[in-house]
């Protein structure tokens, strides 16, 4: 049987400026814990309380960050999309808000495609102005030694009521072809991105340039810079996004 599920949380600036959590809410496999955070903000990390996503399943995970508020999303372990019982595909949608003066962090886990499965991922973030965002999502396309199941993925991003990043990726049987040539993975199997919004910016943003042989770093047409990368696994993509968080966010 498949699995409808929506899991939310929401922050706010109190008093002396903590942040504060009046809603979290777990539901189904998502299960949402309030950990230790540095400072006066929150983290939340997302704990899977089962195998999740299945084939036909529907899971959802909204945040908000209101005014002020500081928020750290992070996961206790990669998501794996994995075959139902049906062909039917799975869907996980991913909805961000983040307010005047907000600031999130969105780092989750990978995720993981494994063999005959079919999932697709969209992920809409809002923000504010002056909202400042960390955002890195990391696509596993197959377990050790397996071929990716079908994996679709869309990004979409507006700043002030204005976009500022819309595009959709697709890996695997199923996906255009092409998708794992020489102009698009050439064989990798581990994906990401990271996407820097920051007002900061506005004054003075990283200039374009090539950050390895499989990965670049682009100034968008706004406060934000993203970097797309591709790698050989797991370690060596989280190695290489880790190293411009330091160098960029501080």
């Amino acid at each position: 049987m498949s699995i409808r599920a929506t899991a939310r949380v929401s922050a706010v600036r109190g008093e002396g400026g903590a942040t504060l959590l009046p809603v979290l809410e777990s539901a189904g496999p998502l299960a949402l814990r309030r950990t230790r955070a540095p400072g006066a903000g929150a983290k939340v990390t997302v704990v899977g309380a089962m195998s999740a996503p299945l084939g036909g399943d529907r899971l959802a995970i909204e945040a908000e960050v209101g005014a002020g508020a500081r928020l750290a999303v992070d996961s206790a372990a990669a998501t794996i999309a994995l075959p139902g019982r049906d062909a039917d595909r799975a869907t996980y949608d991913v909805r961000l808000t983040v307010g005047e003066d907000a600031e999130l962090s969105w780092l989750p886990e990978q995720l993981i495609s494994a063999y005959g499965s079919d999932l697709r991922m969209r992920t809409r973030i809002d923000l504010a102005p002056t909202a400042r965002l960390v955002y890195r999502e990391e696509q596993i396309l197959g377990r050790h030694g397996e071929t990716p199941g079908t994996l679709t993925t869309r990004l979409t991003v507006h700043r002030a009521g204005r976009p500022l990043l819309d595009q959709e990726l697709s890996y695997g049987p199923g996906a255009p072809g092409g998708w794992d040539g020489g102009a698009v993975l050439a064989g990798h199997r581990a994906v990401g991105q990271l996407l820097l919004v920051d007002p900061a910016f506005e004054e003075k943003k990283p200039e374009a340039r090539m950050l390895s042989e499989t990965a670049v770093l682009a100034p968008l047409a706004g406060p934000a810079v993203l970097v797309t990368a591709v790698a050989a696994d797991a370690l060596l993509l989280r190695r290489l996004l880790d190293g411009v968080l330091r160098d960029e966010a501080g």
